[in-house]
């Protein structure tokens, strides 16, 4: 989680909301992604995206089952479908998503693309959410000027 949350900031650093994902096979780090969705204007250029599709490339497979993925902040349901589909095998996550949209364990074990995968939450938790918590604090209070 340490080197996911090195991502967040650099997420942090370009503006971004600092959300970092590596992926991980074999206990060493393969792929490493950070939100890009500002930088880029597309939509998907989330984190867990950009470490999967690195990932992918690296491993020359969309299927790279012997892989996990940590993650700052718990997966979105489009992140999870990426997940599913590239048939990793856990995702750890930090910080948990304040406002409940996720249902990142229920995806988890839908099968929905015949695959689950384990998920661990609460990674490191304090420090994943505190780096979120200070760039929202800091973007409201630069609105408020």
């Amino acid at each position: 989680m340490k080197e996911a949350l090195k991502c967040a900031r650099k997420a942090l650093a370009e503006g971004e909301v600092p959300i970092g994902a590596v992926v991980v096979a074999d206990g060493k780090v393969i792929s490493r992604g950070y939100n890009k969705r500002t930088k880029k204007q597309i939509a998907t250029a989330h984190a867990e995206i950009e470490a999967i599709e690195k990932a992918c490339r690296k491993l020359k497979s969309w299927r790279i089952p012997e892989c996990e993925i940590y993650v700052t902040l718990e997966p979105c349901p489009m992140c999870m479908g990426a997940v599913l589909n590239a048939r990793i095998k856990k995702v750890y996550f930090g910080a948990y998503e304040a406002k409940g949209r996720s249902m990142t364990a229920e995806l988890a074990q839908s099968n929905l693309v015949n695959h689950t995968a384990e998920v661990e939450g609460g990674v490191m938790e304090k420090e994943c959410a505190e780096i979120l918590s200070s760039f929202f604090s800091s973007m409201r209070e630069r609105l408020k000027k």
